[in-house]
């Protein structure tokens, strides 16, 4: 197995798809079976020339990819760039002996009814279940029904991993995605990998938790009625008033609810929770609305995000998973999709998350994109989430080269 990836900052589509396209074909030793294409908003006017002039230098099997506010690439020198506002293309190429790779399209209208059998899943998606898919989803906005999508994929291939992110676009919001020669406005694009690989996953969430585990006692779909039999605004006075001076502060615009997915889980820690935006309260009744269902029985707690909680967040993870995967055969290639919301608007300098990751997983080819939703699991079921990094790690399973 062989990864590369390279990225342009070259203005001209031409000279950046013919710089990557070069540099990316040069790193292998044998032909790509996979490519991974993200191009910049700064380019918006030019989606409908890149897979024409990627055809004409590069022969691929499978080709997937889409836009973004901002692109991540590898450079030159073996540096891991993210670049957030500038004419970029970043490209990753795969050669993957052993490896079976299905790409699709899928649009909302079409998903199988989600209370129907897996094999509807499993039939619409034209994937087998068994060996075990690990999958990799570009989609559209937040009407492509991208929920019920992530639901359907985790109920008919259990076990298997999805990671991936939304397409972003400039101002005018126009997006692309992409799929060996077609470009696409909507839906979602996404391939499929059996056989020879595992996909590994980071999900940095960007938050630390405050106060304790609070349990919901009465909850109508999104909105909170009662945490532990107290009215929530309540609760949330009382602990935002125990906070320091500099969190108080904080709270005004970054807090969040972290909702535990794990219901037999005596101690909870950071990475134990599904981190949900606060939507709105009601002064009158003191419910508390959040961007996601709750029902009565879940353990929630009250979360803050800045730059240094999410620095954290990242370097435990990438911590807790140097640990686990000691043993396993090395790791050869990263994908990252990051929410157009951290970068250096979070953190105040550049390519902050990738080269932390660097930091405990150097010398391999890392590709991606600033998405508008980011696409990971926690705790064994998928989600689209906000303000997150999500790493997809890529390694062989060991039993062939």
């Amino acid at each position: 197995m062989q990864w590369a990836n390279a990225l342009s900052t070259r203005p001209s589509l031409e000279a950046a798809v013919a710089d990557v396209v070069q540099r990316a074909v040069s790193s292998l030793t044998a032909p790509a079976d996979l490519g991974l294409v993200f191009i910049s908003s700064a380019f918006t006017s030019e989606y409908s020339r890149l897979l024409p002039l990627l055809a004409e230098k590069l022969s691929v099997r499978v080709l997937i990819g889409c836009s973004g506010g901002g692109v991540i690439g590898t450079t030159m020198e073996g540096q891991t760039q993210e670049l957030e506002a500038s004419p970029a293309l970043s490209l990753t190429l795969a050669h993957l002996p052993g490896v079976n790779i299905q790409p699709f399209h899928i649009v909302a209208e079409e998903l199988p009814d989600l209370d129907g059998p897996p094999n509807a899943w499993v039939d619409f998606v034209g994937v087998p279940s068994s060996p075990t898919p690990q999958f990799i989803l570009l989609s559209g906005s937040f009407s492509s029904g991208i929920n019920d999508l992530l639901q359907g994929l985790d109920f008919a291939y259990p076990g298997s991993v999805t990671v991936g992110g939304q397409a972003s676009g400039g101002g005018g919001g126009r997006i692309a995605l992409f799929c060996n020669d077609r470009l696409y406005r909507e839906g979602t694009v996404g391939l499929a990998m059996s056989g020879n690989i595992v996909l590994e996953t980071i999900v940095a969430q960007g938050c630390r938790p405050i106060g304790k585990p609070l349990q919901v006692t009465k909850a109508d779909r999104n909105i909170i009625i009662e945490l532990d039999e107290q009215v929530p605004l309540v609760v949330l006075r009382d602990l935002i008033g125990s906070l320091s001076d500099a969190d108080r502060m904080l709270a005004q615009n970054s807090l969040f609810v972290g909702v535990a997915m794990d219901e037999f889980k005596l101690a909870l820690q950071q990475g134990d929770f599904l981190i949900r935006g606060i939507l709105g309260v009601d002064p009158s009744a003191g419910a508390i609305a959040i961007g996601d269902r709750v029902r009565p029985g879940q353990r929630l707690q009250f979360h803050l995000r800045d730059a240094e909680a999410s620095a954290e967040d990242l370097e435990l993870l990438l911590q807790q998973y140097q640990d686990q995967s000691a043993s396993e055969p090395s790791a050869v290639a990263a994908l990252m999709f990051s929410c157009l919301g951290r970068g250096e608007g979070l953190y105040g300098k550049a390519n902050f998350d990738s080269q932390l990751f660097r930091r405990y997983l150097n010398d391999i080819p890392i590709g991606g994109f600033f998405c508008g939703g980011e696409i990971g699991p926690v705790a064994g079921s998928t989600f689209l989430h906000g303000y997150t990094s999500v790493f997809g790690i890529c390694r062989g399973l060991g039993t062939e080269d």
